[in-house]
């Protein structure tokens, strides 16, 4: 039996059949959040790897591998796809969609116009709900940089990022030949964050945002000098950057970088009266223990609102700017009007 009662004070709900595609870190996220919200179940987790070599932490709930997922469009209510946003996400989700709500966490930026279409096309037809780029950046920023866009339509944003790892810059460094390990973060430059939040609108490059911090585990006998020449020449990643490296021990990394921390900060400075003689800022911040389990909270939310929007009879692609904000909430609206305003 694949639906649970969950009962509040005063109504009995069914809950909301959650499925989870790819069992990494995103996934384990994703499992986690699903215990701390009571109106949802967890169905079974989906994979590409033999079952029977994924170990899930929920009792008496199936790993299957991934040709099993069209079979159980009957038992699913809200798919989560936990794949990476390089190769998985741009076929997955528009294909998944076809037979059933989903949730992604698409965050290549510059394609996520193309990934909204192709996803709406099958979503439309299939008659269901597809939610994309999900997360903190695209996500819980972006809907503030909307928020403040909105309202100080006199000013200018401003998106920090860090202190944090990293992980796609992280995986470069591990790329170079001589590299057995390594952890990147990204650090907001003090200076020109407080220059954002003085309300002074500071045009600021690439370098002058942000620093670059790497540590990293070389080989025995390797060309340090060279790995780090490597690290700080790469293009797209750390030539545009003011980037330090530090050679450390495996133990060293293990013991006091195992962590994926992040966050950052949304700043909008602004003017308003006749003459523009008022300035105002608005921050939003976040500091994270750990990204993937804070960006698998925002995602679950969400799956919230594609079964919601779903049992209204709607359908097509969604992004976090297209949801009523009391539609990810668990609480219903009259009580949200109570609490909240």
């Amino acid at each position: 039996m694949y639906l649970k009662s969950v009962r509040d004070e005063r109504k009995i709900i069914m809950a909301i059949r959650i499925g989870i595609l790819g069992y990494g870190n995103l996934g384990r996220g994703i499992e986690a959040a699903i215990r701390q919200n009571s109106d949802m179940e967890l169905v079974g987790v989906f994979t590409r790897r033999n079952p029977e070599s994924v170990t899930i932490r929920t009792e008496g709930v199936g790993v299957y591998n991934i040709s099993d997922l069209e079979g159980m469009k009957d038992k699913i209510d809200v798919l989560i796809l936990c794949g990476g946003s390089a190769t998985d996400l741009p076929s997955q989700t528009p294909e998944y969609v076809k037979y059933f709500n989903v949730v992604d966490s698409f965050d290549t930026h510059a394609k996520i116009p193309e990934h909204f279409e192709n996803v709406d096309k099958n979503a439309k037809e299939s008659g269901k709900i597809g939610i994309i780029s999900v997360g903190w950046d695209p996500g819980m920023f972006s809907l503030n940089r909307m928020y403040a866009g909105a309202i100080l339509p006199e000013g200018k944003d401003y998106t920090f990022w860090g202190k944090g790892v990293s992980q796609g810059h992280s995986d470069a460094i591990r790329r170079i030949d001589g590299v057995l390990d390594a952890k990147q973060y990204t650090i907001p430059v003090e200076k020109a964050l407080e220059a954002v939040r003085n309300g002074e609108n500071p045009e600021l490059s690439v370098r002058e945002k942000h620093t670059r911090v790497c540590y990293v585990v070389a080989e025995d006998g390797a060309d340090k000098g060279r790995i780090e020449q490597e690290i700080k020449t790469m293009p797209n990643y750390f030539a545009d950057y003011d980037t330090t490296v530090y050679f450390i021990s495996k133990e060293e990394l293990d013991r006091d970088h195992s962590g994926i921390p992040h966050g950052g900060f949304v700043i909008r400075s602004g003017k308003t009266g006749f003459n523009g003689e008022n300035k105002h800022v608005i921050e939003y911040s976040l500091k994270l223990d750990s990204n993937p389990e804070f960006t698998s909270s925002v995602i679950i939310a969400y799956a919230r609102a594609a079964y919601r929007l779903n049992q209204e009879g709607q359908k097509g692609c969604k992004t976090v700017l297209d949801i009523p904000p009391a539609y990810i909430s668990a609480e219903s609206a009259d009580e949200l009007r109570r609490k909240l305003l």
